[in-house]
């Protein structure tokens, strides 16, 4: 299993990160793997909830079903158990200037076809997919600071 960690600094409270965070259609705007969210009507990711995922992946398509495990004002925590296995952490830590996102993504598959989709998740995470996605949050919260 590897893990993949990034962080930023955003200029706004933790509880408007994480509100960010549990929004079903911000997540498939900054999201490291794109995806689209099935079945859910919800405004936001709560815990508890359960929902399905459907994305690409080295060119298969493919499906999750997510558990979101932890939804409050500073933290995210779900696990999402499909071909692979990833277990996703987002904490806004509150700051003197606003909030530190820190983010963390551990990979796992197995047989055959889940350590080689395993693989390509990696290679994507060590490409930078995880490091744009927390920039692409910070873009998204600090619009006039971007431009």
């Amino acid at each position: 299993m590897a893990t993949w960690k990034a962080q930023t600094r955003v200029a706004v409270v933790p509880d408007r990160v994480l509100a960010l965070l549990t929004e079903p259609d911000a997540i498939a705007r900054w999201a490291p793997i794109a995806f689209e969210l099935m079945d859910f009507d919800g405004e936001r990711l709560l815990a508890g909830d359960r929902v399905r995922v459907q994305g690409s992946l080295a060119g298969r398509s493919l499906e999750f079903e997510v558990a979101v495990d932890e939804a409050d004002d500073e933290k995210l925590v779900l696990t999402a158990t499909g071909p692979i296995r990833l277990e996703v952490e987002y904490r806004a830590v509150a700051r003197d200037y606003g909030s530190e996102v820190r983010a963390s993504v551990a990979v796992s598959g197995r047989g055959l076809l889940g350590r080689l989709l395993a693989q390509a998740t990696d290679a994507l995470l060590a490409a930078g997919a995880l490091r744009s996605a927390v920039g692409a949050i910070a873009r998204e919260l600090e619009p006039a600071l971007a431009a």
